[in-house]
């Protein structure tokens, strides 16, 4: 049986995805990364293996994409992470059109055709907002509130307030202020997801993006219930979440190591 590797290491977490001949997935991983990503790829990897008990000189070939692509020292070839993201997401919902990914350091929308290939896309990697630093930040310096206790206590607003969807800085004043007069956290919080989600879908209308369903939404952020309910609020329609949204891009890596093993050995 041969191995496949596909690792994704992204500006905040590397992930690691071994798949078998049939493309099932056998192992993977998450880790957060440090501030070595070389290193943090080659966690990732040892993870996965040690949780299915595969030594690395099992791997036939393995792809890497995302930020730190090419950092690490073990792949055999690296890919652009939006064609990793189109390939993995397509395998896990073949009926998606388009692409939702927000992850801790940049957000991008990514339009697909009948056929999964990537019609366009649009990135935001320059700014906060419209990523999950946007929440990490406000949630921990701002509100003291733990960033997987976001969704839960925003389900409970009755009215979400406003916020600046444009700046970090302008949200945390505007959040200070709120704060000061009393009003509730959840309705805060509510506010700061309706903002990232306002952020997010602008980027991708900004590149006419057309938002046909099905509507797949990946990373980090994906694990928010309350970013899901602004997602489908503000979208008018069913958004689905992989069970781990976080290994599209993995996955499409490993997918592509194994098509790619296979032609270089005809």
């Amino acid at each position: 049986m041969e191995i496949f590797l596909g690792i994704d290491v992204g500006s905040t977490t590397s992930k690691a995805v071994l798949i078998d001949n049939n493309e099932k997935i056998i192992s993977y991983s998450v880790v957060r990364n440090s501030y070595d990503l070389a290193q943090s790829g080659a966690k990732a990897l040892n993870m996965a293996l040690n949780r299915c008990g595969i030594s690395k000189s099992r791997i036939s070939y393995a792809v890497s994409t995302g930020y730190g692509r090419r950092i690490i020292n073990f792949q055999n070839e690296a890919f652009p992470e939006i064609i990793c993201h189109a390939i993995g997401t397509i395998k896990i919902v073949p009926t998606c059109r388009t692409i939702i990914d927000i992850g801790g350091q940049d957000s991008k929308i990514i339009e697909l055709d009948e056929k999964g290939n990537c019609k366009k896309f649009q990135m935001n990697d320059k700014c906060a907002a419209g990523t999950g630093r946007y929440l990490d930040k406000l949630a921990t310096e701002i509100l003291h509130v733990g960033v997987e206790q976001l969704g839960e206590i925003s389900l409970k607003s009755k009215n979400p307030l406003a916020l600046s969807a444009q700046c970090t800085v302008f949200a945390e004043s505007e959040i200070i202020s709120y704060l000061s007069h009393g009003e509730k956290i959840e309705d805060i919080i509510a506010g700061m997801h309706r903002s990232l989600v306002r952020r997010v879908l602008d980027i991708g209308k900004s590149a006419f993006i057309k938002f046909e369903k099905d509507i797949v939404f990946t990373g980090g952020v994906a694990k928010n219930i309350g970013v899901v309910a602004a997602l489908e609020q503000s979208l008018g329609q069913k958004i689905i979440v992989p069970t781990e949204p976080q290994l599209t891009a993995a996955l499409g890596a490993a997918l592509i190591a194994k098509r790619n093993f296979y032609l270089k050995t005809k």
